[in-house]
């Protein structure tokens, strides 16, 4: 009862609370290794910027171990992030239903102990991170003055996601940075169609929480919009897809990347008509299924890269 009891309440029965050791379990909560939707999501970006940069340098000689190094990398930076995030949250999660049985709320983990946790995390991301080269050491590092202040962002500004996107969008220049030692339009079109691809989806998983939220005074996109965030959904997922469609334009993309790109947009096309902002479940799905919105965009612009190169 008391496992059960811990477990955080949209995470239930994954690979940790069945197969990893009682001791490490609050640890890996506070990495989110038991929801990796979110290590997925910042996954993404790095990975269409790699191909996309692979297709500008027509060249995939680097692209697998860029491929595994972002991996492993967005794993391990999302953990250290929402360890971060929960360190900063603790008292407000406390109060909201879904977040409670979160490992530090819960007492299963204490602050010092936590702060430990992401400091070892932070290193393997580190050593991920020297494995580029200096510009995109110094690109990478950039990126951690936003994972900083995000988590106070909510207490300040009905427009917390769009912080949320400039963080979870640093990928987007990181593949150009990696593979071809600058950052030039591409990247930057990709990064902003990214963000508002973030603002996006992290308002309809804002919307799990709302009414908690507008009890504790937490602000959202999700609050902001209400019942008008199908609309706000179109603009944003619109903007995102016409922003992406100028990266690859840019990078002189051919007919595999606008196929995935078509496919992308189709999904979240899907996602806008399939949403029901008063069902917290549907929520989640739909929230999760922009995976595989990114990942057929992703599909695309590997072909496409390889085709390239060819």
């Amino acid at each position: 009862m008391i496992e059960a009891a811990a477990r955080v309440a949209d995470a239930t029965g994954n690979w940790v609370d069945t197969l990893a050791p009682p001791w490490s379990r609050p640890y890996l909560r506070l990495a989110r290794l038991d929801r990796p939707i979110g290590s997925w999501l910042l996954l993404l970006p790095c990975w269409w910027s790699a191909a996309l940069a692979a297709l500008v340098a027509h060249d995939l000689s680097r692209l697998p171990i860029v491929i595994a190094l972002f991996f492993v990398g967005a794993f391990t930076m999302r953990g250290a992030g929402c360890t971060w995030n929960d360190i900063t949250d603790r008292d407000l999660d406390a109060m909201v239903e879904r977040t409670r049985s979160r490992p530090i709320p819960a007492g299963q983990v204490s602050v010092p102990q936590a702060f430990a946790f992401l400091v070892v995390q932070a290193l393997i991301g580190l050593a991920v991170l020297l494995q580029f080269n200096r510009f995109a050491v110094a690109t990478g590092i950039a990126s951690l003055a936003i994972v900083a202040v995000y988590p106070f962002m909510k207490r300040i500004t009905w427009w917390p996601q769009v912080v949320l996107g400039l963080a979870f969008s640093w990928g987007a220049l990181m593949g150009f940075a990696v593979i071809l030692g600058r950052i030039d339009g591409a990247a930057l079109a990709l990064y902003a169609g990214s963000i508002a691809w973030v603002i996006g989806y992290d308002t309809i998983y804002a919307h799990q929480d709302a009414e908690d939220d507008a009890l504790i005074g937490v602000k959202s996109t999700a609050r902001l919009f209400g019942k008008r965030t199908h609309q706000a959904l179109i603009a944003f997922y619109a903007v995102a897809v016409a922003l992406i469609g100028c990266a690859i334009a840019l990078a002189g993309g051919g007919l595999p990347a606008w196929l995935g790109l078509v496919a992308f947009a189709a999904h979240l096309a899907w996602q806008i008509v399939r949403l029901k902002i008063d069902n917290p479940a549907l929520c989640l799905r739909v929230f999760k299924s922009n995976r595989d919105a990114g990942l057929l965009l992703f599909a695309g612009l590997l072909v496409d890269a390889w085709m390239g190169a060819g």
